[in-house]
């Protein structure tokens, strides 16, 4: 069993726990108020506009790493990330794995962030979609390694009738057929989530066989500015940074020295 079938395991009985303690249609009973106030920003339009693109992620733990940033707080790193000028924020919603929570996408969002918010999880059921936008998210992440073309295209359609924007996250050439689906955001993982092992080239190889029209997303690795530069010629627009800042004493003015470089 390689980690991406270890994780999706344990998600499904995480949440098949959660159901059993706050069913589904609590959750609907809730959405009501939600959707009554209105969508988030959207993701797709805040890359496409930024000069930059930088998807700045709030990432405390990694299961090949352990902890990156066990002391991080949801309540102060994402929104040092929105004043040193990223174009959107990425929030780690696993627990087990990641070290994350939706709570802190919630707790993010009341500390004054604006910016859309990525919930970053590992979403097999439209029960996670709920909590997604419940938490104050903008977008979710689908993973085609995870998923069948039906149940990708069923989560998708979940997803944008609750007001949520999906990036779709891809990581080899056979998985790329998933693109037909038109997700908001297509994503090229540089991290195999079999082995966890990272290669920022595999954006570079795969970016010209995506559909020109899509909003292109580099993940994982780009640990320059050159780098960024560089995937940013072969079209991409969105570049999803997490360990690259977390790792540093002050992730946001990590982040700010960054941008000050490109």
């Amino acid at each position: 069993m390689d980690i991406l079938d270890e994780i999706t395991a344990h998600k499904r009985l995480e949440v098949a726990a959660l159901k059993k303690r706050m069913p589904l249609e609590q959750l609907q009973t809730k959405m009501e108020a939600v959707l009554a106030a209105g969508s988030q920003h959207s993701m797709r339009a805040a890359l496409a506009a930024s000069s930059t693109g930088i998807i700045a992620e709030f990432k405390r733990k990694s299961p090949s790493k352990g902890w990156i940033k066990e002391e991080g707080r949801a309540v102060i790193i994402p929104l040092s990330y929105q004043n040193n000028g990223a174009a959107a924020l990425s929030i780690l919603a696993d627990g087990k794995y990641f070290g994350g929570s939706p709570e802190f996408i919630t707790a993010a969002r009341q500390s004054g962030v604006t910016l859309p918010i990525l919930y970053k999880e590992f979403v097999i059921d439209e029960y996670q979609l709920y909590m997604a936008r419940l938490a104050g998210a903008s977008a979710v992440l689908l993973i085609a390694a995870e998923l069948s073309k039906s149940e990708c295209r069923q989560l998708m359609g979940k997803a944008h009738e609750l007001g949520l924007e999906v990036l779709l996250e891809m990581h080899s050439e056979p998985e790329l057929e998933y693109a037909a689906l038109e997700p908001d955001m297509c994503g090229i993982n540089n991290r195999n989530l079999g082995t966890f092992v990272t290669d920022v080239a595999n954006s570079f190889r795969l970016a010209e066989k995506l559909p020109a029209e899509t909003l292109k997303v580099s993940e994982s690795g780009i640990g320059s500015p050159e780098t960024l530069a560089a995937l940013r010629q072969c079209g991409f627009r969105g570049f999803l940074m997490g360990e690259r800042f977390m790792k540093e004493k002050d992730p946001g003015a990590a982040l700010g020295q960054f941008i000050a470089k490109l």
